[in-house]
């Protein structure tokens, strides 16, 4: 329920916090399950915000089981369709839980949902594939092994950057993996090694390989040009989108850049924040206009921020 109520403000801050979303393959985002989608992870929950937005049906995501400790937070993250998922670093007693979460999967499967897992296993802010953890492989090949048709979706997300508002994004789909692309007779740690061989070589040509100060490259290869003509035209509605939304960022980014820097965490606190913030900074921007104007032209003018903003993030420096 709450996953369905957040989703549509979800899509449209994210189409607020974007610039530019190029997909291979459009036609993926319309698929069905089952279906285990196995992508890179280079910016935190972000990745996961922006798959759940872009797809026509509900995905379920793993998101690191230590987040889950809380029975509060346990309750909430579920909600949201996530499901907790141990690594050896968040404690080897934890590992058990793992098996809890596949079923789970393996459920959601079943009645022809999507799961959302990332095969690197943990988030690095970079341009670069990173080995793949097991996790993946266990889950497919369990799944396969209960005769549950799973279709295996390769993803690479790519940032132009992972601190700066206005992204461009490219989400670039691979080849599907099948049941029949694995030889799985030659035993279960084989079949892993197999799968996450041809995963990786997907990944590969899916994630952009830049060096983190080859800034001519990201450039060349992520960059949007925008003709003269439309920062001509966004211009003043920039300017006042930036006067008026600057008592609202200039704090969430101290506190993004105190707190998400390093971990690498920046974007998703800054998106969390203006998410949870904005419509009641909104509201505060109606309250005072009300006191100032009509009824009716406080509403346009609190009515036009948005778009206001969308005009500064579309035309701002991209790098």
């Amino acid at each position: 329920m709450l996953y369905s109520l957040l989703k549509i403000p979800a899509a449209i801050g994210f189409w607020m916090y974007c610039r530019q979303l190029r997909v291979n393959n459009k036609a993926n985002l319309a698929l069905g399950g089952p279906l285990l989608i196995a992508c890179n992870h280079p910016n935190s929950f972000l990745d996961a915000i922006v798959l759940s937005s872009v797809f026509k049906k509900p995905i379920y995501s793993l998101a690191r089981g230590d987040v889950f400790k809380h029975s509060l937070a346990a309750r909430l993250l579920r909600s949201l369709k996530m499901f907790p998922v141990f690594r050896n670093s968040e404690g080897a007693e934890n590992m058990g839980h793992n098996y809890s979460t596949f079923d789970a999967c393996k459920e959601i499967f079943k009645n022809n949902g999507i799961v959302l897992i990332f095969s690197e296993g943990r988030c690095i802010n970079e341009w670069h594939l990173r080995p793949l953890m097991k996790g993946t492989a266990r889950l497919a090949l369990s799944s396969w092994d209960a005769g549950i048709p799973l279709t295996v979706l390769p993803t690479g997300i790519n940032y132009q950057s992972f601190t700066r508002f206005g992204k461009n994004i490219h989400l670039n789909f691979g080849n599907m993996i099948h049941e029949e692309d694995i030889y799985t007779s030659n035993g279960f740690g084989k079949s892993v090694m197999e799968f996450n061989q041809l995963l990786t070589e997907e990944l590969e040509r899916l994630v952009y390989e830049i060096e983190k100060g080859d800034q001519q490259k990201k450039v060349e290869i992520m960059g949007v040009h925008i003709p003269a003509f439309v920062k001509i035209v966004l211009l003043i509605p920039a300017i006042a989108g930036w006067i008026l939304h600057m008592p609202l960022w200039l704090p969430i980014k101290f506190f993004a850049k105190k707190y998400g820097t390093h971990n690498d965490h920046y974007d998703s606190i800054a998106v969390g924040l203006l998410f949870v913030l904005y419509p009641v900074y909104l509201m505060v921007l109606l309250l005072l206009a009300a006191s100032i104007c009509s009824g009716w032209m406080a509403l346009a003018l609190v009515g036009s921020a948005p778009l206001l903003a969308w005009s500064y993030m579309y035309i701002k420096p991209q790098f």
